[in-house]
C-alpha cells in the first residue's frame, strides 16, 4: 500500500495526540493494519524503534507494560540513610528555642548546619562520606520545622 503524505501526516498528528498505553495501542493497530516494519514505521512516522517494538510486544501478548515514571529519578537522602531525620531531630532538640514574645509556634535552632553534620559525625557515627551536603542537612531541617535562625526579635534595638 503506498502511503501518501496526508496519510502519513494524519497518522503522526493522531499518535502526538495520544501518551502512554493508547499511543502505542494506536502504533501497534497502524503497523498491522498498513503491514508495516518496526523500521519503516519508524522512518515514515518519526515514532522510535524501542516505542514501536514495546507497542508490538503489548499488541501480541495482550499484556500492558506498565511506565513507573515514579520509580525514576534520585532517591531522597532518607532511603539512603533511614535514621537520619530521627538522628536530626534527637540533636537539634536541645538547642531549641521559640520566639520570645511566643507570637509565633516556630522553633528556631542555635545550631548551624555544618555543626550539626559535624555533630552527626562526632556523636552518632557517621562518616563524612555517609552524610549529605550541609545544604541537604539544612533543607532537611527546615522539613522538620527547624529554622536555622536566630530569633530575630531576641536582637538588641537600634537607637
Amino acid at each position: 500500500m503506498q502511503i501518501t503524505e496526508p496519510l502519513r501526516e494524519l497518522l503522526r498528528e493522531t499518535a502526538d495526540s495520544l501518551t502512554g498505553v493508547e499511543r502505542r495501542r494506536f502504533l501497534a493497530n497502524t503497523l498491522n493494519k498498513l503491514q508495516l516494519g518496526q523500521r519503516e514505521a519508524a522512518r515514515l512516522f518519526g515514532s522510535g524503534r524501542d516505542t514501536l517494538r514495546k507497542a508490538c510486544h503489548e499488541a501480541r501478548t495482550g499484556l500492558t507494560c506498565s511506565d513507573a515514571f515514579g520509580l525514576r529519578g534520585r532517591k531522597p537522602v532518607e532511603f539512603h540513610l533511614p535514621r537520619l531525620l530521627d538522628d536530626l531531630c534527637g540533636l537539634v532538640t536541645d538547642h531549641l528555642q521559640t520566639d520570645p514574645t511566643f507570637q509565633t509556634t516556630r522553633l528556631y535552632c542555635r545550631l548551624s548546619a555544618p555543626e550539626v553534620r559535624q555533630q552527626l559525625i562526632e556523636c552518632k557515627g557517621y562518616t563524612d562520606q555517609q552524610l549529605p551536603s550541609v545544604q541537604t542537612i539544612a533543607a532537611k531541617l527546615n522539613l522538620l520545622g527547624f529554622r536555622l535562625r536566630t530569633v530575630l526579635k531576641s536582637r538588641p534595638q537600634k537607637k
